[in-house]
């Protein structure tokens, strides 16, 4: 049998001399978390989960039940061992703070619980989004602030996605790796070692239906990918949009492509869709890690620094040619 992702991340904590063994309880405590949510996914309408919660959360998006209970549960699974200082997470106003009767730890973590939950009561995929960071050191009960650290500081990001297979796909900065979920044993096992994106992709995934909210750069490269060989690229290209950005990514991991959420003029005062802490960095930390470029059209997404909990930004990554011709458009080359 393949090796686990338990037995995967002690293997690493062994190359870092004098570690505490805290990074992988941390983890542990999320893999617990991924495997409760997929239960509860899994099993939908069985068990009453479907449907909206009739609530919004702080974006103004209607909250499904399933995003309400899988928020809990990452909560639970993760408040109280001691490995974290605090929580944040994108159904959630301000951060988490843990309870007093846990001790506190050293790490925090940002999150989504749900992603891509408007397709739950349709039966597409959807995900659960994790970003880990350093608290400041000497700080004990973090604030809004000490979560608005640029992307480039993340010691982990990963995602589950909850389809025909559950996955998790995990980087702490030594590439990326894709574990499947045994349900018999009750546990996840790695079956995609060091998943890379292939630099050039004719496959394209955007929403078409905002194209009129574009701007230029990205008009012209959506384009020219749908002329084909009777235009300038002088090849065919396809498209896909799931509406699940964990959906999406994987795809582009597993097969290469290029995923664009961009800024558009649709909502005044919004720069773009996704949140940076919560889909952006993680996404983007492991794109990069797989070969892949992630960019806002005009700056690096990990090096932007976060000026609020919910900032919101374009987004557009996936394979490197790709993504640095949309790139150089915005450039005006």
């Amino acid at each position: 049998m393949s090796k686990s992702l338990i037995q995967f991340i002690i293997e690493e904590q062994r190359q870092i001399p004098n570690a505490s063994g805290d990074f992988t309880g941390l983890l542990s405590d999320v893999i617990s978390a991924c495997k409760q949510i997929a239960h509860d996914v899994n099993k939908g309408a069985l068990i009453g989960v479907l449907g909206s919660a009739g609530s919004e959360n702080i974006q103004g998006e209607t909250q499904k039940k399933l995003d309400i209970i899988t928020n809990d549960v990452f909560i639970k699974a993760n408040e109280w061992s001691g490995h974290l200082a605090g929580m944040a997470s994108e159904e959630m106003d301000d951060i988490y703070e843990i309870p007093k009767q846990y001790p506190r730890g050293k790490y925090l973590i940002t999150f989504d619980p749900l992603d891509g939950s408007s397709n739950i009561d349709v039966n597409i995929s959807v995900g659960t989004i994790f970003s880990i960071l350093r608290c400041p050191e000497g700080v004990t009960d973090p604030k809004a602030a000490d979560f608005l650290q640029p992307g480039t500081k993340q010691i982990c990001a990963g995602y589950a996605l909850y389809g025909p297979n559950t996955m998790m796909v995990i980087t702490t900065g030594h590439g990326v790796n894709g574990f499947t979920l045994d349900r018999d044993v009750g546990d996840f096992f790695l079956t995609h070692p060091n998943m890379q994106i292939p630099a050039d992709t004719q496959e394209f995934a955007i929403n078409m239906s905002n194209r009129r909210y574009w701007e230029e750069p990205v008009q012209r490269y959506v384009e020219e990918c749908v002329k084909g060989k009777d235009g300038g690229r002088e090849k065919n290209f396809n498209m896909r949009w799931v509406a699940s950005m964990v959906a999406e990514v994987h795809r582009i991991l597993t097969r290469g492509g290029i995923f664009m959420y961009p800024f558009d003029t649709k909502e005044v005062g919004k720069a773009g869709k996704l949140r940076l802490l919560y889909e952006a960095n993680p996404m983007s930390f492991i794109v990069e890690q797989a070969g892949g470029v992630c960019s806002t059209g005009r700056e690096r997404i990990m090096e932007l620094k976060p000026t609020g909990l919910h900032q919101r930004v374009p987004v557009i990554l996936g394979s490197k040619n790709e993504v640095d011709r949309v790139v150089g458009y915005h450039k005006g080359k």
